[in-house]
């Protein structure tokens, strides 16, 4: 990916959080406050705010996300998902994957950066607590290496108990997510021996979230996460990526006075890039480490120091691999038009299925092992039908049936009315004509209707004796 030519690259041969024995080197972030890092800021506290807060909206009586695996009840958008509506999670998911790889194809991994749950929570809750409580990345050093004394005992377990609040918070949110805030509620105020399951799951989800925020940190992003590994096989030298430009930065050299340094590049080799990577890598190796999350603080890191020393900013900065051995600036190309375009057309291919989505789900089925009835006294001939009815709305589904005439239809038993939202109702029919009214070779449409004026045509054949 990268046209920098280095001498040492031996950071390609072990992970920059290691030492060469295998031990891991704790990362130390330095805390840089710049333009991108303030748009961070925002964005992620924009989506922590719809985090925590959809699981307490509702719907109709029914949260607007709900992921119940165990009893197989998906609702996105409002819109509830049944085994039945399998096509279209599947759909879905397919859809996703195709946009993430042409995202990532385009813009790297600007969403590890800037939207992934990892990030947000570890660099604008539990890192701002550290800082807080802490200090920046020097005050944190000298602690670790300070004697458990009576202050570094406060700030340890001041710290650490508002990683395990915050872990208990998350945890509940993301429980809430699975079986809905009403049994949450109900987990949460009734006695807990009622709710052991519920309890234990809780434990673990806030024990879980603690060890990942408070010990394993970033190497969910360097070992665990695959999305990381994709880029490998995504990027290419038109992929949008934090990158240092080589052209521009090298020969890097220190400052120094009466030094004639007119040959020099602009980087100066401050390693402030290096300090406040939450990964610890070093960017200007390459855009090719699948370490970089994207996560823009090199760049704010950067333009500050560029800034104090009466450089033009931008030395790193968003941009291809082509864009920086080039010299050109991004621009809106065809390329990225038909990856858009496609990311689009599948966008509004899964909204145009989710709006034409019928509110409930047919299954009609003539009765096996029967082919039609003679009713001489009237002069009939009927067929006997079985049909199921899924109600995948919100709503209480009274639904009317027609069938063209000469035909009708005989319920045995009570019509399927007033279905429940999310029930199945199964119920018998016979559809009857008079015998040798119905001349037409082709199916038989039944209408079925709802309040709305919504209809589902079914079309089932009919078997009446030869002529």
């Amino acid at each position: 990916m990268s046209n920098i030519s280095l001498e040492n690259d031996d950071y390609r041969n072990h992970l920059y959080n290691q030492s060469k024995d295998g031990k891991r080197l704790w990362i130390y972030p330095g805390r840089i406050i710049g333009r991108l890092y303030r748009l961070r800021t925002y964005f992620s506290y924009l989506l922590m705010i719809l985090l925590f807060g959809l699981p307490w909206i509702e719907r109709k009586g029914e949260p607007v996300f709900l992921f119940n695996v165990i009893e197989r009840k998906f609702i996105f958008f409002g819109v509830p998902f049944f085994p039945q509506d399998f096509h279209l999670v599947a759909l879905g998911l397919v859809a996703s994957l195709i946009f993430i790889s042409l995202f990532t194809v385009l813009f790297g991994r600007v969403w590890c950066g800037w939207a992934c749950p990892q990030t947000i929570f570890m660099e604008m809750l539990f890192r701002k607590i550290e800082y807080w409580i802490d200090g920046d990345d020097k005050a944190q050093k000298r602690l670790d290496a300070a004697p458990w004394d009576s202050q570094k005992i406060v700030k340890r377990v001041s710290k650490h108990t508002l990683f395990i609040l915050l872990s208990f918070a998350i945890s509940n949110t993301f429980l809430m997510y699975i079986m809905g805030k009403k049994e949450w509620i109900k987990l949460v105020t009734e006695p807990p021996m009622d709710h052991l399951t519920g309890l234990f799951t809780i434990l673990l989800f806030t024990g879980t979230f603690y060890f990942v925020f408070a010990r394993f940190r970033e190497l969910v992003c360097i070992v665990v996460c695959p999305y990381g590994r994709l880029q490998g096989v995504l990027l290419d030298n038109n992929s949008i990526l934090v990158s240092y430009d080589h052209k521009r930065g090298e020969p890097r050299g220190k400052i120094q006075k009466g030094v004639d340094q007119s040959q020099q590049g602009d980087c100066i080799d401050c390693h402030w890039c290096v300090r406040v990577c939450p990964t610890g890598i070093d960017i200007r190796n390459g855009s090719n480490q699948l370490e970089c999350i994207g996560c823009t603080s090199c760049i704010d890191a950067c333009d500050e120091v560029m800034e104090k020393i009466n450089k033009p900013k931008n030395l790193i900065r968003y941009d291809s691999v082509n864009g920086i051995n080039e010299q050109k600036k991004l621009k809106f190309n065809l390329r990225i038009g038909a990856y858009s375009g496609v990311l689009l057309l599948l966008v509004g291919a899964i909204a145009f299925l989710l709006l034409t989505r019928s509110p409930w789900e047919t299954t009609l089925l003539r009765t096996p092992g029967m082919t039609f009835q003679l009713d001489e006294k009237n002069k009939e001939v009927s067929n006997l039908y079985s049909i199921e009815i899924l109600n995948k709305s919100l709503d209480l589904q009274n639904l009317q049936f027609q069938i063209e005439s000469p035909m009708r239809i005989q319920w045995v038993g009570t019509p399927p009315k007033g279905i429940e939202p999310g029930k199945m109702v199964k119920s018998e029919f016979f559809i009857k004509a008079p015998i040798g009214a119905w001349k037409s070779k082709d199916k038989i449409e039944i209408h079925i209707q709802n309040k709305d004026g919504e209809i589902e045509t079914i079309k089932t054949r009919f078997i009446q004796p030869d002529e």
